[in-house]
């Protein structure tokens, strides 16, 4: 019987810590599984063993070495789900490179700011993904590109930047194409791949993930091999993974879910891991499980709900689906049930995580029962330490809300280049600050109940309305402007934004979005947009935006979703 009366909790492993690097792990699943499946591309007609794979890694990580790039160097991958990203992965992860992850729905000044705040030696870019034209907007930034000898740029606005890698055959002036790369390796770059086995070190950083900002730009949450390896590892053990699992991978790469939950994690295991697509699409996930008799499925719930609900749902061949997780997003209850029923999906999974945290902190049991499974978030994972606290610091009693803490193996290095932010979000005892409220029961098993922080987080996308109003700022007829979130039944939250325009101007909605096409993220651009005189204040000045919020939500009828 536990008697805890305080909400402390930790994970306890039964399987020791991975103490090596990420080239490692991926060489010692390669000589377990040469033959076997590794990678499908359902939309590039590719199929890779694990054998097939290394000799495209390898090459490509010597590649990069004949570049001149060294240990500890930055290089971005802007691209949807693609075969190059997962060449890319490991490649990078055996020529100690910092891969940088850049969105692919990121505009201009997104694009911008990261390269320069990563100080990226070399990008690795597809041509086009929807809306988004990538060497075009390249070449805006860099318009020295159309004169560069590939190797050899020098940007006005990217000083870093030396290299620009495009994805596809087509030429473009200043660029390589992927391609070239696995050719450019000597014996020389041979031999220096395989000396970096041996002093490449688990704790280096080997990769920075741009979450939005409070402050209003993004932080580069920087991941070391011992973090992103030991997760994948305890998300592998979570979900059973074996060799024999065939899974299919809708959620993005450049996020943890898809970068560390899905492809790293499946790598341990020998798993086989199946792009339905480019990027996600209800039909083509349910193709996609149906024709390669997928094991396991993963996605935020808005990807489960449009799946339970697109056409050709019945007619799709479910029954080998047993488990995948399921997070990114409070799960609505009722949806749980539904996958749990209607997509034989027995085993699903709650996580609950943040970029920083390299990312799973808790998760429910295969075995727990169905009351848990539905509505929490889970215990802590092995080799973590979790603790709610109250404005002061002190550990809450049990059953009370209060800041979500973390500590463990799975704390990100740090902000990249941000010691201040690094400082405000990771205490002197180690521990993660999460800005998520939360409460525990007297099993360990916890619930989040609210944010403390100003996130808002919508379809699993973490958006800080801080960051789209310093942007909105600078739109010559807004004064004053506050962004918050309110319920959507379909993506858990929609922006809102309350402008307040400047004397003697006018706006329209559609106005206010046309300055924001192109220049921010789609899901960034608020939806709901109201013009208003004032604020709602308290007498000490501060902007009460849960009063908006209320506002809004009793204008659009708008009520809370029950979620686990």
């Amino acid at each position: 019987m536990d008697t805890r009366t305080l909400s402390y909790d930790f994970g306890i492993g039964n399987m020791p810590l991975i103490g090596h690097t990420i080239g490692k792990a991926f060489d010692e699943t390669v000589r377990k599984f040469p033959d076997r499946e590794a990678y499908v591309s359902r939309h590039q007609g590719i199929r890779w063993t694990y054998s097939e794979l290394k000799e495209k890694v390898d090459a490509f990580a010597a590649g990069l070495i004949a570049l001149g790039l060294v240990p500890g160097d930055r290089i971005g991958i802007w691209s949807p789900n693609k075969i190059e990203w997962i060449v890319t992965q490991f490649a990078t992860a055996k020529a100690g490179l910092i891969q940088v992850n850049i969105n692919p729905a990121y505009r201009l000044h997104e694009l911008e700011y990261a390269l320069n705040k990563s100080g990226c030696k070399a990008i690795i870019t597809s041509d086009v993904f929807k809306t988004s034209h990538y060497l075009e907007m390249l070449r805006e930034l860099c318009p020295e590109l159309d004169r560069a000898t590939p190797g050899d740029l020098h940007a006005e606005k990217i000083p870093a930047l030396r290299a620009v890698i495009r994805m596809d055959s087509e030429k473009t002036p200043g660029m390589y194409n992927f391609a070239e790369i696995y050719g450019l390796g000597q014996a020389t770059h041979v031999e220096r791949l395989k000396a970096l086995e041996e002093t490449l070190q688990f704790d280096d950083p080997i990769n920075i993930q741009f979450t939005s900002g409070t402050t209003g730009s993004p932080k580069g949450a920087t991941l070391s091999h011992h973090n992103i390896l030991n997760n994948a590892n305890t998300c592998k053990a979570s979900l059973r993974l074996t060799e024999k699992d065939r899974v299919c991978v809708p959620v993005p790469m450049y996020h943890c879910f898809g970068m560390v939950m899905c492809s790293l994690a499946n790598v341990l295991a020998g798993a086989t891991s199946i792009f339905s697509s480019d990027s996600y699409d209800p039909q083509t996930v349910l193709e996609t499980v149906t024709e390669e008799k997928c094991t396991v499925l993963h996605g935020v719930p808005t990807m489960f709900i449009a799946e339970l609900e697109h056409p050709d749902f019945e007619k799709s061949d479910l029954r080998h689906l047993r488990t995948g997780f399921i997070g990114g997003a409070p799960c609505p209850v009722e949806v749980m049930k539904q996958i749990l029923d209607r997509m034989n999906m027995k085993e699903i999974t709650i996580a609950y995580g943040m970029t920083e945290l390299s990312p799973v902190v808790t998760t429910t049991a295969l075995d727990d029962s169905l009351d848990r499974r539905t509505s929490t978030i889970g215990r802590a994972q092995p080799y973590q330490e979790v603790k709610i606290i109250d404005e002061s610091g002190q550990v809450v009693p049990i059953g009370a809300p209060g800041e979500l803490c973390v500590r463990g193996y799975n704390v990100m290095v740090g902000y990249w280049d941000d010691a201040e932010r690094t400082g405000e979000a990771i205490d002197a005892a180690g521990w993660m600050h999460t800005g998520d409220q939360a409460k525990m029961d007297a099993h360990g098993y916890m619930n989040i109940v609210g944010r403390i922080k100003d996130m808002v987080i919508r379809g699993g996308e973490n958006i800080y309305p801080r960051e789209i109003e310093e942007f909105l700022f600078q739109h010559p007829k807004v004064q004053d402007v506050q962004v918050f979130g309110v319920p959507d039944p379909k993506f858990g939250e929609e922006l809102c934004a309350w402008v307040k325009l400047r004397e003697e101007t006018t706006a329209t909605e559609e106005e206010i979005r046309e300055f924001c096409e192109g220049k921010i993220t789609h899901f960034k651009i608020p939806r709901h947009i109201r013009f208003v005189e004032s604020f709602p204040m308290t007498v000490t000045g501060k902007v009460q935006k849960f009063a908006m919020r209320e506002q809004m939500r009793a204008e659009l009828n708008l009520a809370e979703a029950q979620t686990a």
